[in-house]
Order: structure tokens, then C-alpha cells, then sequence
């Protein structure tokens, strides 16, 4: 028999005997006949009501880990980040800049770099126009990428994707500049500059690669080719410098003391008393671009959910009986009154009730004993208790005691009651 045990129903009292109490009773012999190893012991009964809700709630928690994991990761905003004191940040070179007079102001979208730039620009007098650094470009809008383009001031973007260098392209046509494209990757690793460049030649050997960049045209500088191409290009677009970084390690904590790292962006950003730094957030996804759970799952997942709710269907209606008449049917097995008695006695064992289990047996007792003394059935607990002192010897309030009395408080007392019983009505039937 599996799962949880049924719900008791009243039994019926006729059959019961004394030897129900020896069965809920542990200390009674004719209980539960253990197997070799002992009793199996069931779980108790509050864990076998929340197993399911468990369980469902164990599945939402692996579902809900599975999605995570097949989630891809946002790009972080700590690289190159100048409030990011670890690895990948630029703190160190952030603290540098402040302390030779030249304050970083960390911004973290295009409307803030416009309001700083306006802002230090009319602080600081006329030709002195905050420079500014665009880290992760790639986070940015055509755009966005092209107001910023507009700003006055010096502009220094580092790893620059084809996309980022299209649109500084397109909004330097009709200048002397240069049209600068992708020629590829490559890792990062020490190059001389090989250029005329003074903040370069000053610097010498820089840990350098990442974006190799292909130049038509006439650029200011083009510094630290790796396999023939520039990673560093310099040029004039309408009145400002444009300096294209093909990697921004150099300028990281990790790296700022390696080489001539620090020289490098040092004298890159000389010319300018204060500096605006753009660290991009990644896109948020608007409303209307969000998917719901439903419009994530594939199409074919709905096909594969179909077939398994039509099989089910299908096994459901073959497992079904057809509805008609109740059918009478002989019983495949005959089921002795003493297993019947037995199987009781362990049900009220295991739920303990002792209650239930004594009230059972003082109406099996009431019963043959008003019987056997040819009592009415409606007679009062008064005149029966009075009935039988007087057919047994014993003092009515000891026969009211046993036949009536309140429900044991343990297993002893219920053990007790039971012995009581039997000798009671075998006193009724031998006087």
C-alpha cells in the first residue's frame, strides 16, 4: 500500500473486540508484526501533505536557474571605468589626471556628457573646452554617437567598432579628414610607436593592439602598427582632434605601469585642463521591445506540449471506464474478521487515536452486553451501568468508569482499558 494513508471512517462497531486496543497499543502483543529488519518507517504526515508543493516549487527554482544560466550576460560598465578601482578600471590614471590639475567628470550617458561639456566649457573661458573620452562605443547609437561627434572640444575614443568608425566617417565628410575603417584584431603586446607623434615618441614602447585600423587619406599620426596597420590615429575633423585608440588596456589599473603606458595617455590628454569621461550603460530594452515568457519558448515546444496533452488524452480515455449500472462483482478474496480487526488497530496506532480506538471498543462492549442482559438499545448510561453492578457485583460507578468513561491519555491507559473491558464481559456471561 502506497502513498498516504487513508482517512479514517467510522468502523463499524459490531466486529470489535478487545484486541483492537492490543493492536493500537505498542506494548500489546498481536500488533504489528515487523520484518526482519523492523518496521518501515513512513515520513510523518505534515511532509506527506507538502510533498507536492515541494515539489512544484522545486521545479519553478530549477526553471528559473536554467533560464539564468542560458541568459547571456550584459557587458559590463567596469572596464575602462574611472570610479573602478579593480583590474579593468582606470582609477589610477583618473587620480593622475586630478592630482597634475586636469579633474575627471565620469559620465554614464550622452545627455550628461552634453550638460558636462556645456558646463565646464562655460566655467573654464573661451578655448579651453573640456576634452572628451568615449569608452565602449559599440554601447552607443548611430545617434548618439553622432551628437556627440558635434560637441566642441578634442575627442578620444577607444576600441572603435566598424560601426563607430562609419558614423565618425559620415559626420567628418566634407573635411580634410581621413576615412578610417577596420583592418582586423589582434592581441595586445609591445610595439614601438614608429611615428612623429610627440606624445607617442615620448612615451616609446606601449603595450598595444586589439583594433588594427585601415587609413585612406591624410591622418595627423598613425602610430603603433601591428602586421602594417596603425592601432593609434590621430587627425583633424572640423577644428578638433580625433584620436582613435585601437585598445584600451593601456590606460588600466592592470597595465597603466607597464611600459610607457602612462606616458602614453598622459600626453594624450595634455592639452586639455579638464576631462570628460564617458563610461556607456548598456541599451535598456523599452517596453515595446520586451518578450514575454510565451514569446520566448519556440514554436515547436507548443507542438511537442500538444502531442504529449493529446496523448494523455488518448491513454485517459482508454483507461476509462464506460459510464452504466453499477456491475455486482464477487470479491477476489475473502478477508478473515481477525485482519480486519488487525488492520484497524494499526490504523489508529499509527494516527493514535486512542480516543477513537476506546470509544470503539465500549460500543462493541455496550452492545453485546446490553444484549446478552436483554436491554433495550436506547437504554441510559444510568440503568446500564446499574444493570450490570447488579448482574456482576461491582459498584455502578466502576461498571460507568469502564463502559464510559473519558479517552485514555496513553497507550498504558488504553492497554488498561481494553483488559478491563474483556474481563467486564466475561463476568457478564459466566454470572
Amino acid at each position: 500500500m502506497t502513498g498516504p494513508a487513508p482517512i479514517l471512517a467510522e468502523p463499524d462497531p459490531g466486529p470489535a473486540t478487545p484486541e483492537a486496543a492490543r493492536q493500537a497499543s505498542p506494548g500489546l502483543g498481536g500488533g504489528a508484526r515487523p520484518g526482519p529488519g523492523g518496521p518501515v518507517p513512513r515520513p510523518p504526515r505534515a511532509l506527506r501533505r507538502w510533498r507536492a508543493p515541494l515539489a512544484v516549487l522545486a521545479l519553478v527554482l530549477l526553471g528559473g536557474i536554467v533560464i539564468a544560466l542560458l541568459t547571456p550576460s550584459r557587458p559590463t560598465t567596469g572596464y575602462l571605468d574611472p570610479g573602478n578601482p579593480g583590474p579593468q578600471g582606470t582609477r589610477a590614471l583618473a587620480a593622475i589626471l586630478a592630482h597634475r590639475g586636469q579633474p575627471v567628470t565620469r559620465v554614464d550617458s550622452v545627455a550628461a556628457a552634453q550638460d558636462a561639456i556645456r558646463d565646464l566649457g562655460r566655467r573654464s573661458g573661451p578655448g579651453r573646452t573640456p576634452a572628451l573620452v568615449i569608452t565602449s562605443p559599440y554601447l552607443l547609437s548611430p545617434r548618439q554617437l553622432g551628437e556627440l561627434t558635434r560637441l566642441p572640444g578634442d575627442d578620444i575614443v577607444l576600441e572603435p567598432d566598424s560601426a563607430t568608425l562609419s558614423t565618425l566617417n559620415r559626420e567628418a565628410a566634407g573635411t580634410a579628414a581621413p576615412q578610417v575603417s577596420v583592418a582586423g584584431a589582434d592581441a595586445v603586446r609591445p610595439v614601438r610607436p614608429d611615428c612623429t607623434l610627440a606624445a607617442a615618441t615620448v612615451a616609446g614602447e606601449v603595450g598595444m593592439g586589439g583594433v588594427l585600423m585601415r587609413v585612406s587619406g591624410t591622418a595627423g599620426a598613425l602610430c603603433y602598427r601591428v602586421d602594417g596597420h596603425p592601432t593609434l590615429v590621430r587627425y583633424l575633423a572640423g577644428g578638433r582632434t580625433v584620436t582613435l585608440l585601437g585598445s584600451g588596456v593601456p590606460l588600466t589599473n592592470a597595465d597603466l605601469a607597464h611600459h610607457g603606458n602612462a606616458a602614453l595617455a598622459l600626453n594624450l590628454l595634455s592639452g586639455s585642463r579638464r576631462i570628460v569621461w564617458l563610461v556607456p550603460s548598456p541599451p535598456a530594452v523599452t517596453a515595446a521591445g520586451q518578450k514575454s515568457l510565451l514569446q520566448v519558448i519556440p514554436g515547436p515546444a507548443y507542438l511537442v506540449t500538444l502531442q504529449v496533452f493529446i496523448a494523455a488524452g488518448l491513454a485517459a480515455l482508454w483507461r476509462t471506464r464506460r459510464l452504466g449500472p453499477l456491475v455486482a462483482e464477487p470479491l477476489p478474496v475473502v478477508v478473515r474478521a481477525s485482519e480486519t480487526v488487525e488492520g484497524h488497530g494499526r490504523l489508529y496506532r499509527s494516527r493514535r487515536s486512542r480516543g477513537r480506538a476506546a470509544a470503539v471498543l465500549r460500543d462493541a462492549a455496550r452492545l453485546r452486553i446490553t444484549a446478552r442482559l436483554a436491554l433495550p438499545g436506547d437504554t441510559d448510561t444510568d440503568a446500564v451501568s446499574a444493570a450490570v453492578a447488579a448482574h456482576t457485583g461491582r459498584e455502578p460507578d466502576a461498571v460507568r468508569a469502564i463502559l464510559y468513561g473519558p479517552a485514555p491519555r496513553d497507550d498504558a491507559a488504553l492497554v488498561t482499558l481494553g483488559q478491563d473491558i474483556d474481563a467486564l464481559e466475561g463476568e457478564v456471561r459466566t454470572q
